[in-house]
């Protein structure tokens, strides 16, 4: 064997003695179908994207650590939240949510906000956003929200007629809208803004008591955002500016922080607070339920590759670990599902056993086979359960804390309407020069709206949240409130 290990290679290990010239019949050609060096490398070449996500398709990403602030041990028994000092590696995502992989950074978008805490109890993933609210509040209606921030079939363009034709016809969007149109829909970098869990889950102490949560994360370089003309000519001078940015931070030893903070709500208190807490387009009050601290995240070394850490990097809200659990959010139970299964799709059936996605700990199961499996795929252990061979088996401490359901099983909404009162309550929070920005930059999206009915439609929410609110908005775009409210 050749000491020069710096050889260049086939994929099967081969040295290759020409990279520049393929075999071919004379000085002409044609080319030989032998050159197998030549058929992998177009072949490969031919593969090297894997599908791009349908949402959160342009992001960027960053390793780092999160060490436990406070003792949490009375509310969850999970192991990463033990003890003050504890730290847990863990690899953060950042993402826009509608643009394609070549997209700009610096579009009004909530950005995705997806954490892995590689914790020694198994992978633990936070999926959320930059907001503490959703657009929809049930899975059901996720695919035809997707579709209407996507491109028009036909002339392949954004649409803003079936943006705002949805929204007008989901009011529990509002909330979520006007964030979204606010000076925090345009964040200056993804090291200045906040990040949410935004879903209700459950936490279980050792004694089997368990609570409600809600995650948030402050970041320790101030919320700072982007004006709407800086954030246009960045967009068509350096669409990557936010992944530069992060990138060169971390780089430079600027490594950029967020403490995380939770509210806890008695389980008791789901059935008899004013908006049902499971509701994604809501958000407690932090009067009702203080922010707890828990610990804090810092972010300190970058991806050596960026497509085999950031690009084939998978997130599951369904990745839990003993001591978190689901609640009954009806967005958060689709979203169960859905990730873990695009994963599979998009990356493949094997997506976690790789570096990025693998867990720190001792994996057991008989699960086996599928496409790119990695490693000794099992060997010879045993490969169903229950076994009399010693094999891994089910460990009854390890069940999920029950909760009460009731009601018949049927396609029903929630109780609580009110989608109107948190966006006023927003609205009226707002600086001046807060509700002007935030009123033209809804006037500039819904002037390309085809149907007059779709605004009036529109207007009528933001009237309803705020009557100044609607009627600014009504004005700008030369309309009248409807008379009918």
């Amino acid at each position: 064997m050749s000491s020069n290990d710096n050889h260049l290679t086939t994929s099967w290990g081969a040295p290759v003695g020409d990279n520049q010239n393929s075999q071919t019949a004379g000085t002409r050609g044609p080319t030989l179908i032998q050159d197998v060096h030549l058929l992998e490398k177009l072949a490969h070449f031919n593969r090297e994207r894997i599908p791009e996500r349908v949402v959160h398709a342009k992001g960027a990403g960053a390793h780092g650590y999160f060490e436990v602030t406070r003792d949490v041990s009375q509310y969850t028994k999970a192991a990463f939240l033990s003890h003050i000092g504890k730290r847990t590696p863990m690899f953060i995502r950042f993402s826009t949510v509608a643009g394609e992989l070549g997209s700009a950074d610096t579009v009004r978008d909530p950005r995705g906000f997806a954490v892995k805490f590689y914790t020694e109890e198994g992978n633990y993933d936070l999926v959320g956003n930059n907001t503490p609210v959703f657009f929809i509040r049930d899975a059901i209606k996720f695919p035809d929200f997707i579709h209407t921030q996507k491109r028009h079939p036909q002339t392949h363009l954004k649409n803003p007629t079936a943006v705002w034709d949805f929204w007008s016809l989901s009011p529990e969007s509002l909330h979520q809208v006007t964030i979204l149109m606010s000076d925090r829909g345009i964040p200056a970098t993804l090291r200045h803004m906040h990040g949410f869990g935004s879903h209700t889950f459950k936490w279980v102490n050792a004694e089997g008591q368990a609570i409600w949560v809600k995650y948030h994360f402050k970041t320790e370089q101030g919320v700072q955002n982007m004006d709407v003309e800086t954030a246009a000519r960045i967009a068509g001078e350096h669409p990557d500016y936010h992944t530069e940015d992060l990138f060169n931070a971390i780089a430079n030893g600027d490594f950029p922080a967020w403490k995380l903070y939770v509210q806890i709500m008695p389980i008791e208190d789901a059935d008899t607070y004013h908006f049902d807490p499971f509701d994604v387009t809501k958000v407690w009050s932090q009067k009702d339920y203080p922010l707890i601290e828990v610990g804090r995240m810092v972010l300190d070394r970058n991806p050596e590759n960026y497509f085999a850490e950031v690009e084939q990097a998978t997130f599951s809200p369904g990745s839990f670990v003993p001591g978190i659990e689901a609640s009954p959010d009806k967005m958060l139970q689709g979203r169960l599902f859905a990730y873990a299964d695009a994963h599979r799709y998009r990356v493949g059936p094997n997506h976690n056993q790789l570096p990025i996605n693998r867990p720190q700990c001792p994996v057991h199961n008989h699960q086996r086979d599928g496409a790119m499996a990695y490693g000794d795929n099992g060997g010879a252990s045993v490969y169903y359960e229950p076994n009399s061979f010693g094999g891994p088996k089910e460990s009854p401490e390890h069940k999920i804390s029950p909760f009460d359901v009731s009601g018949q099983a049927a396609s029903v909404a929630y109780d609580h309407d009110d989608h109107y009162t948190q966006p006023g309550d927003l609205y009226r929070l707002l600086s001046e020069d807060e509700r002007a920005r935030l009123v033209r930059n809804i006037v500039d999206s819904m002037q390309p709206v085809e149907l007059v009915d779709i605004k009036l439609r529109q207007i009528g929410h933001f009237y309803k949240a705020d009557p100044e609110f609607g009627t600014r908005i009504a004005e700008e775009l030369g309309l009248s409130v409807p008379a009918a409210l």
